[in-house]
C-alpha cells in the first residue's frame, strides 16, 4: 500500500515515515506540502494520505480541505490547534481521521486503519445511496411508461409491465432503458 505523507516539516515528516516503516509499510512518499499538492499527489498516486499540519491557518486548511474532496482517497489528518468549526469542514471535506493535539509515532499505524475503514465505510453508503436514488429513479420511469401504455393501449398495469419486461428481454436492455425510450418518444409525440 502506497502512502503519501504531506508536511512542510521535514522533521515531522520524517517522524511519520519511520513510524509508518516501524508499522511494516514502506511503500511511503513525501509530498512537498508547499507545492502543487494535487499535481503531486497525482504522480505519486497513494492509497491513502497522511496530513500533518502544525497550527494550521483557515486558508491552508480550506486548500488541504479541497484537495481532500478531489480525492477519492482516505485521508488521515493530524493538527495541534482545531475548533469546532474546522473539525466540521474536516468531515464535511471527506478526511477520514481528523486528529487533534499533534503526532505520536506510535499512533499512526491504528490512524491509518482507521482512516482505511471509516474511508471504506463512507465509500460504501456512497454506493449504497446511489444505488437507492438510481432504483428509485428507475421506478419513477418506470412507472410513467406503464401509464403511457395503459393509455395508449387501454391495458392493465400487470399488462404494460410484462410488455416492458418483454421488450426489455427481447433487446437485451434494462426495463427502465426501455421505459425512458417510452417516456422520450411520448414527449416527442406530444410536443409535434
Amino acid at each position: 500500500m502506497r502512502i503519501a505523507i504531506i508536511d512542510t516539516s521535514t522533521t515531522r515528516a520524517a517522524i511519520i515515515s519511520e513510524g509508518l516503516h516501524e508499522a511494516g509499510l514502506n511503500d511511503v512518499v513525501v509530498i512537498d506540502g508547499t507545492g502543487p499538492l494535487v499535481a503531486q499527489l497525482e504522480a505519486a498516486a497513494p492509497e491513502v494520505v497522511l496530513i500533518n499540519l502544525e497550527n494550521p491557518s483557515r486558508d491552508v486548511l480550506e486548500e488541504f480541505f479541497a484537495v481532500s474532496r478531489a480525492l477519492a482517497r482516505p485521508i488521515a489528518m493530524f493538527v495541534d490547534q482545531s475548533d469546532a468549526e474546522a473539525t466540521a469542514a474536516a468531515v464535511d471535506a471527506g478526511v477520514s481521521a481528523y486528529i487533534v493535539d499533534g503526532l505520536a509515532k506510535q499512533r499512526i499505524a491504528p490512524v491509518l486503519d482507521l482512516a482505511i475503514r471509516r474511508f471504506q465505510a463512507f465509500s460504501r453508503l456512497q454506493a449504497e445511496l446511489h444505488e437507492a436514488k438510481t432504483a428509485l429513479a428507475d421506478r419513477a420511469i418506470i412507472d410513467r411508461a406503464k401509464a403511457i401504455l395503459m393509455k395508449r393501449r387501454a391495458i392493465d398495469e400487470p399488462a404494460a409491465y410484462a410488455l416492458l419486461r418483454a421488450q426489455a428481454m427481447r433487446s437485451n436492455r434494462r426495463i427502465a432503458e426501455i421505459a425512458d425510450a417510452i417516456v422520450t418518444s411520448d414527449a416527442l409525440m406530444g410536443d409535434l
